[in-house]
């Protein structure tokens, strides 16, 4: 396997992101986000007012809803991009690798003098890119108009709870990119990354003292930090650094892959 080069790896970042344009990814994905960050604390803020005019309410009834802390609202768009969010990374991202091997692309770049670590690494960052610019973007949003209509939050909780989903996010979609290489069907690519996120939050979720350290115990950090804060803040570095690492691997798991894959030799 060739070694990746700094120029080399510039160049193909490049070019997908110059993908990501022409394919209007980066366009539609951020408009997504943003809204479905922006929903959530609009649709809080004037539920009140749609059962009212809703109809067949009995004359006189009075609805009177709690208006959620502004903190609570971020978590719930936070849980938004845990689903339709991730589901739409997930089809956005599920074809960079095995769509080019099927089309047979990606033997005529890597007979080329570029890495299959250049290669990886190139659609990695561009769909880094696009994720955390989408992730910004929708829960931005959502924080500007949660403290017009709802409340102010803290720019603490919100930067802390950016960045501990975006890892989340991040991790999804370095599985994505490692099944893609692992298998033909980028639809198989994109359910196998969203299954193995779930099963890893649901465990998580199931087990929280045994199992806290594992990337699927980001999105709960997540929402904590968004709400009222960590309640076990050394879990959430050992679920950081674990993350980390598993990224780490999985890069170099999907370069190697690659490299021994029928389709570049």
């Amino acid at each position: 396997m060739r070694t990746a080069s700094l120029p080399v790896y510039l160049v193909m970042v490049q070019k997908e992101l110059l993908e990501l344009v022409r394919s209007f990814k980066l366009l539609w994905v951020p408009l997504v986000f943003v809204l479905l960050g922006i929903m959530q604390p609009v649709s809080i803020y004037y539920m009140p007012l749609l059962l009212e005019s809703a109809g067949n309410l009995p004359d006189g009834t009075v609805i009177d809803i709690p208006m959620p802390l502004g903190s609570e609202v971020l978590a719930q768009t936070l849980r938004q991009f845990g689903t339709l969010g991730m589901l739409i990374l997930a089809l956005a991202s599920m074809g960079v690798v095995s769509g080019e091997r099927n089309s047979g692309a990606a033997s005529l770049i890597l007979v080329k003098p570029v890495s299959t670590l250049s290669y990886i690494g190139s659609k990695w960052t561009s769909m880094l890119l696009l994720t955390w610019g989408s992730l910004s973007a929708g829960y931005l949003a959502s924080w500007y108009y949660t403290g017009l209509l709802i409340g102010e939050v803290a720019p603490g909780e919100v930067l802390g709870s950016l960045l501990a989903y975006g890892l989340w996010l991040s991790f999804a979609t370095t599985m994505t990119l490692l099944f893609g290489t692992m298998l033909r069907s980028p639809a198989a690519a994109a359910f196998s990354s969203l299954g193995l996120s779930a099963a890893l939050s649901l465990l998580s979720g199931l087990f929280p003292k045994q199992l806290g350290w594992n990337p699927g115990a980001l999105s709960g950090y997540a929402y904590q930090l968004a709400a009222d804060g960590v309640r076990n803040p050394d879990k959430l570095w050992w679920a950081v650094s674990a993350t980390a690492l598993l990224i780490a691997l999985a890069l170099a798991a999907s370069a190697a892959l690659l490299g021994r894959s029928p389709a570049v030799d």
